[in-house]
């Protein structure tokens, strides 16, 4: 992994540790320290400061695809390959347990604060005291078997499973009530976590797989398999083309105030300057 000066494109980082690929990596809140996942099935943290690794958490038997920080990161979340969404305790570099046990890889999660008409169920046995912030938020599951599944992170009960088009790639939350996943098949399913029966509505843009969900502003931005990255705003009429990325995939988006950073399988991270929306 490589931290760069966003303002020049100098890099001032280089973290090295992990085997095959480095699958994601995301600032803790403070912005000194990294939480990255690999295909060796390890979640790491680093220092940003000296590009040291701190922390090594072993658990998984299968490549880590996606991660979550609870709060300000006493604790963090991992899914991975071998269908399990697990929590750590980063102070003792140890598992709190297993969230979610889906029995088919969990391809993207996202941690949000549930509305508080949604039941969350209640633990069966005592949290860890080791756990800190978990309470009254629930864990999105973006299924590789075509299924989003909520799971209270505290109670580590299901809340509710919602059967989509093809495997869900990303989800990400739009408020405590709306909630964003993207399947392969291209489909974007806005969801209101109090009913998940039916999609408050499906966007379709393309039959690309839907690759990254990130809010942003009154709306979100989206992007694709077939290199498209796109904002749409909260009235869902307006959308902004990102160009540029020709065909290739998209595979992850990042917002900084104005500036949107993309990073496409042809090796460039590009940086977009929004003017105002």
């Amino acid at each position: 992994m490589k931290i760069w000066q966003a303002a020049n494109g100098e890099i001032r980082r280089l973290l090295e540790g992990h085997v095959y690929d480095v699958n994601c990596c995301r600032f803790f809140p403070s912005g000194l320290v990294v939480l990255s996942g690999g295909m060796d099935a390890q979640l790491k943290i680093w220092s940003a400061e000296d590009a040291s690794c701190v922390v090594t958490f072993k658990g998984h038997k299968g490549g880590i695809l996606d991660t979550a920080i609870v709060d300000r990161g006493r604790n963090v979340i991992s899914s991975s390959r071998d269908g399990t969404a697990r929590i750590w305790d980063c102070g003792k570099s140890a598992s709190l347990g297993v969230v979610a046990d889906c029995g088919s890889p969990v391809n993207g999660i996202a941690l949000g604060v549930a509305d508080n008409t949604v039941n969350l169920g209640s633990p069966e046995n005592a949290p860890s005291e080791r756990e800190i912030g978990t309470e009254g938020k629930i864990l999105l599951l973006a299924r590789e078997d075509k299924k989003l599944q909520g799971v209270g992170l505290q109670s580590r009960q299901p809340v509710f499973l919602f059967v989509g088009s093809d495997a869900f790639n990303c989800c990400t939350f739009l408020s405590s009530i709306y909630l964003l996943a993207g399947t392969q098949d291209g489909n974007i399913y806005q969801l209101d976590v109090r009913n998940t029966k039916a999609p408050v509505q499906i966007i379709h843009r393309s039959g690309a797989p839907v690759l990254c969900l990130l809010p942003y502003r009154d709306g979100f931005i989206a992007s694709q398999g077939d290199g498209t990255c796109f904002i749409i705003q909260q009235d869902l009429d307006h959308v902004i083309d990102l160009t540029e990325a020709d065909c290739d995939p998209v595979y992850k988006v990042a917002t900084w105030e104005k500036q949107i950073y993309t990073c496409c399988r042809d090796g460039m991270v590009r940086r977009y300057q929004l003017s105002d929306l």
